[in-house]
């Protein structure tokens, strides 16, 4: 049996949810209808504000984990890290401004950025999923310190 830890997967099954959100909402749009793709929007920037929230209060009072695989591979898996957090912080930035378009009836700016934030959030989602399998299934998690204790100190 695996040993799955809890709220790095409960986060990545919300972030996998949002892009599974976005891409029935893309969907609904590309049907003509308006209204469920709103709807569906909505459900998935909670479902990635939830993750953005677990992510944050693990790192905050638990702590991030380092790359427990071996040091062959740990350069690359870096590398591969940075893209993701490069993708995820680039996909929050376009996902918020899309939405705030949205929101102020600025729909034919929206209807052009959508789709590139879509793409972005769709790969940032797969790195993602990458980064959690590499970490706590394919390999044993690293070392786990919390920010706040590497701040403060033990």
């Amino acid at each position: 049996m695996l040993n799955m830890p809890l709220l790095p997967t409960i986060s990545t099954f919300f972030i996998v949810l949002s892009a599974i959100l976005i891409a029935i909402g893309w969907r609904f749009i590309v049907k003509g209808k308006a209204a469920a793709h709103k709807r569906t929007m909505i459900l998935a920037a909670i479902s990635a504000l939830i993750f953005f929230i677990i992510y944050m209060s693990r790192t905050a009072f638990i702590g991030n984990t380092s790359f427990g695989g071996p040091e062959s591979i740990e350069k690359y898996y870096t590398i591969f890290l940075i893209f993701h957090i490069f993708l995820a912080t680039t996909g929050a930035i376009f996902g918020i401004v899309t939405l705030t378009l949205a929101f102020r009836r600025k729909i034919t700016i929206h209807r052009k950025i959508g789709p590139i934030t879509s793409v972005i959030w769709f790969f940032s989602a797969l790195t993602g999923v990458m980064v959690y399998l590499l970490l706590y299934i394919i390999y044993d998690g690293g070392e786990t310190t919390s920010m706040l204790k590497a701040i403060l100190g033990s």
